[in-house]
């Protein structure tokens, strides 16, 4: 899916003050249906659970967020990516197991600007319409929007930011972006490709400027991102000293944490996220 995204189109204004998403809408985006019988459902019981606005450049965009009941304002901060799909029932699931494990766990809408792809009926269309005029900047600058709305509501000196595979790509630019973020997990995330105005740099052209130790978390049987790729971005890594590290499962496709689809490999799924948690944890944000 993210190899797709490759089209050369003049930057967005992201100023502008109209908003396509003005809320987070219950349920799966349309171009994911049917889901499958191993999609996990997380309930709301002990958590806060719901949409929250953030306020950005030109106006606001909608996120899910979710929080143990009792928590306080000393909870650690998990910014959750969303993938291609928005944040549709999967991400906002994700949201609730993070908060089950003691986190304040938020995923913005960073295609608010652009258009709703929960909507749209095919990936094709998500990428031309939405992903492919969604600038890098935005999504960098709506994340640290996101950092700030929650000054007094959680504790941003641990904060940890995950991703899935276009929110995986991002993962990685914003582990270059900000330097406040403690540890970054990146599940399946585009490292190279081509580039145009929207999307002026990929992983690999930031890894060597890396402050964040990022856990990369890839599938061998990925048809869109090669091991050539991983084997690269590995090599950029240890050669700038970087802390990071890249985790292949060899078994595993594109996409093999989402459940709600046929990529779901849940032996790698469990693995990875355990391994994503102890890295967190290694790292302050626990």
């Amino acid at each position: 899916m993210d190899s797709q995204i490759r089209s050369v189109l003049p930057k967005t204004d992201f100023n502008r003050r109209s908003f396509v998403v003005t809320s987070i809408a219950a349920g799966f985006a349309l171009a994911v249906l049917p889901v499958g019988a191993a999609t996990i459902t997380t309930d709301t019981t002990g958590l806060v659970a719901g949409e929250v606005k953030i306020p950005v450049k030109g106006g606001e965009i909608p996120a899910y967020r979710a929080l143990p009941v009792n928590g306080g304002n000393n909870l650690p901060v998990v910014l959750i990516v969303h993938e291609i799909f928005g944040v549709h029932e999967h991400i906002q699931d994700l949201c609730r197991r993070y908060a089950k494990l003691g986190y304040y766990a938020i995923a913005p809408d960073l295609y608010a600007r652009q258009g709703d792809v929960k909507k749209l009926t095919s990936i094709q269309d998500i990428v031309t319409k939405v992903v492919s005029k969604t600038p890098d900047e935005q999504v960098l600058l709506d994340l640290d929007a996101t950092v700030a709305y929650l000054a007094g509501k959680a504790n941003t000196d641990k904060l940890a930011v995950t991703g899935f595979c276009w929110g995986g790509r991002i993962v990685w630019l914003y582990a270059a972006h900000n330097p406040k973020v403690k540890a970054a997990g990146a599940w399946y995330g585009r490292l190279v490709g081509d580039t145009d105005p929207n999307h002026p740099e990929n992983p690999i052209d930031i890894a060597s400027k890396l402050k964040v130790p990022v856990l990369g978390l890839y599938g061998g049987k990925d048809q869109g991102i090669p091991l050539a790729s991983i084997e690269q971005m590995r090599r950029v890594l240890k050669e700038a000293g970087n802390p990071s590290e890249i985790v292949v499962y060899s078994q595993a496709e594109h996409g093999f944490n989402a459940d709600y689809r046929p990529s779901y490999n849940p032996e790698a799924a469990k693995d990875a996220q355990q391994k994503l948690l102890a890295w967190f944890k290694k790292y302050g944000v626990a």
